[in-house]
């Protein structure tokens, strides 16, 4: 309801108030939406088919519900998102622990205050965005963390005996009482904890010490757990699972084009960065193929997963080594290019859970294959597969690349102004022609960048050779690239 100026007990039974649950709360606005059209679950992408009808189904039926899935997959957003179904003000009464409705009272002390002061009981007002509580479970959590103990030093100051209730100290989920409480990783809560939360979820009360307490609480619970946590860390013990009475599987983006729609969302560019500098779509694209190839790789923890915040922070480290590259060179507008994705190492390396092959290998190289993998993927999709030559033996439309390589080494650098850049490119025969020939016409920036694509599609397919450097990268005739190489480890050997 909105928030009327009441202040009174009386005033607020004289406006026809009548209390709900939080869970009747949600039922009835979610229907609301569902009938408008209106989208409470506003930045949740990827889930209208999947996801987001589990939840409204567990709403509808007034569940709890334990969100289940991998590393960003957006758990803690949709449990955040549920507060756009609570009512906008709830009314309280005035000083109580509780959020206790009036015409509810739960706890002595506001039992006590309706008694005494009766129409004249003060009331407050509490907004929606107010009434969420999240809890991260840690191994030291205790059940006077979450539940409540005696304090005995409010015992003192009020000079309360240990049997008086007034001598509790509520703990988190008393206090979200009329609120939505959250508790993520819940696999990771000590088991003799997870035994604490068995009454709540089941009958609604709570105990604390050894008071006879039959707190009638009020509260929606949610829980976010990564299935990897059953194994490594901790488990949900059965019982508790079977007390929540929905489990609902979340899942990463289904396809490169939703996942490309997270990224751009989420990723923090601020307006300085988008009037600089532009990114081509190729570039947004390859860097969503390296999550997905690293959601298959052999080198990854598959059942530790690969969050979305991979591709978020790589995309945030692409627009700024374009950037800085501006800013060095004093150059106004600059476009990404594919020597910009060495840039995105480290998103990639800070992201991953590496298996112990991968581990042998070092996260560089685990990090360097996807992004090869990437670019080998998208390749053919644009370009003639090489592969098909080699097959067939039939005359390849990269012969002069090839054999302009059998002679020349091309270095780009990686702070190469614009003008150098585009002279390197067009100084190898046949690359302009390749891209004129695939792609439709576009403007010279976006030209070079799939020129500089070419080079690396044909390195991937080992076409040509490549050879990285922290400052550069080389392409070269494949066999010298291979003999230099051999050379380098020699020399580090040594």
């Amino acid at each position: 309801m909105n928030k009327p100026e009441i202040q009174t007990f009386e005033a607020l039974i004289k406006s026809g108030y009548s209390s709900k649950s939080i869970k009747t709360e949600l039922r009835e606005n979610l229907i609301q939406c569902l009938e408008s059209g209106a989208n409470p679950f506003q930045g949740i992408i990827g889930y209208d088919e999947t996801v987001l009808p589990d939840i409204q189904r567990a709403i509808l039926s007034g569940h709890s519900m334990n969100l289940l899935g991998l590393r960003g997959q957006a758990k803690t957003r949709i449990a955040r998102s549920m507060t756009n179904l609570l009512d906008e003000w709830i009314p309280v009464i005035a000083g109580s622990e509780l959020n206790e409705d009036p015409l509810n009272p739960i706890t002595g002390f506001s039992k006590e205050l309706i008694l005494e002061k009766q129409g004249a009981t003060p009331i407050s007002w509490i907004h929606r965005s107010e009434r969420y509580v999240e809890k991260l479970a840690t191994p030291d959590v205790t059940v006077a963390d979450l539940i409540g103990d005696v304090d005995p030093i409010k015992a003192a100051n009020l000079k309360l005996s240990y049997s008086d209730e007034r001598v509790i100290h509520f703990g988190l989920v008393p206090r979200s009482n009329r609120c939505i409480f959250v508790i993520n990783e819940l696999p990771d809560l000590q088991p003799r904890i997870q035994v604490a939360l068995f009454n709540i979820l089941q009958e609604g009360d709570i105990q604390i010490r050894g008071f006879q307490l039959r707190l009638d609480l009020d509260i929606q619970f949610v829980f976010t757990a990564n299935p990897e946590d059953y194994t490594n860390r901790g488990s949900i013990i059965t019982p508790l699972k079977d007390r929540i009475q929905s489990q609902i599987l979340t899942h990463y983006p289904k396809s490169i084009e939703l996942s490309r729609e997270i990224t751009q969302q989420e990723a923090n560019i601020n307006a300085d960065q988008l009037k600089r500098v532009s990114v081509h779509e190729i570039l947004s694209e390859l860097i969503e193929l390296i999550a997905s190839e690293a959601r298959q790789s052999e080198f990854v923890d598959q059942k530790s997963g690969v969050s979305a915040r991979l591709t978020i922070s790589a995309f945030e480290n692409l627009v700024s080594s374009a950037e800085r590259r501006a800013i060095i060179q004093g150059e106004k507008n600059v476009s990404a290019r594919m020597g910009d994705l060495l840039s995105i190492i480290p998103a990639i390396t800070g992201k991953v859970e590496l298996v112990y092959e991968g581990e042998q290998e070092g996260p560089k190289f685990v990090a360097l294959r996807l992004i090869g993998q990437a670019i080998r993927t998208k390749f053919p999709q644009i370009f003639a597969n090489p592969e098909t030559f080699k097959r067939k033996k039939q005359a390849s439309p990269y012969q002069p690349i090839i054999e302009w390589f059998g002679a020349n080494d091309l270095e780009m650098l990686a702070m190469a102004t614009d003008k150098e850049y585009a002279l390197a490119l067009h100084s190898i025969p046949g690359l302009d022609q390749i891209v004129k020939k695939y792609c439709q016409p576009m403007p010279e920036n976006d030209r070079l960048l799939m020129m500089e694509f070419v080079l690396h599609g044909l390195a991937e397919y080992s076409v040509i050779g490549k050879s990285i450097l922290d400052s550069s990268i080389t392409f070269g005739d494949m066999m010298n690239q291979i003999f230099s190489s051999d050379d380098e480890e020699e020399e580090e050997q040594d």
